[in-house]
């Protein structure tokens, strides 16, 4: 059986977040054939193009582990009705200069969890009209617009009884569309 690396960033930088907790809380639930590993997008130094003859070295970094990923899984919250601009600018980073772009081709998943009732379907909205130019083909159903709540996560960081099978299914459903777009 061949593994498939999953890059997953998170576009919070709290240590804490609800959302880093998410991505922690997916990578266990996700099938053997999967390997989710958390890329740092907190280091990246504001895009800009003035910097492409010359691009930094954490740069380079970032793009080659989003290369080397078999797929990209983006767990973002929302700020402000829109995704972070962290999460903003790492898209830019990865995509620029013209011409290389470690995005391309990577079959994306987006998810996100907030404390807001509507979860972050607007960023994850936003994220989607982004990736869309990147060349990410997206998982597009099912959609998960998670509302942090008492219960949400269990004691030990997984995902609490109430939310647990339909979480399952979406990382079962983004596995099986990485494996698709190979």
């Amino acid at each position: 059986m061949s593994q498939f690396r999953i890059a997953v960033v998170v576009g919070s930088l709290r240590k804490d977040s609800f959302n880093r907790q998410l991505a922690n809380a997916l990578a266990r639930l996700a099938p053997p054939d999967l390997v989710f590993e958390q890329v740092e997008i907190g280091n990246l130094p504001l895009y800009n193009q003035d910097d492409d003859a010359n691009t930094p070295e954490v740069v380079l970094k970032f793009k080659e582990k989003i290369q080397s990923a078999q797929g990209v899984l983006f767990v973002t919250p929302e700020y402000n009705r829109s995704i972070p601009g962290v999460l903003k600018n790492a898209l830019d980073q990865g995509s620029r200069p013209y011409g290389t772009n470690a995005w391309a081709g990577k079959p994306a998943g987006v998810i996100g969890i907030s404390i807001g009732a509507i979860g972050t379907a607007l960023a994850q909205q936003h994220l989607r009209n982004v990736l869309v130019f990147l060349d990410m083909p997206t998982l597009q159903q099912p959609e998960a617009f998670l509302h942090a709540k008492e219960g949400f996560f269990d004691a030990d960081g997984g995902i609490g009884a109430g939310s647990k099978d339909f979480l399952q299914n979406w990382v079962n459903r983004y596995a099986a569309w990485v494996r698709k777009n190979q």
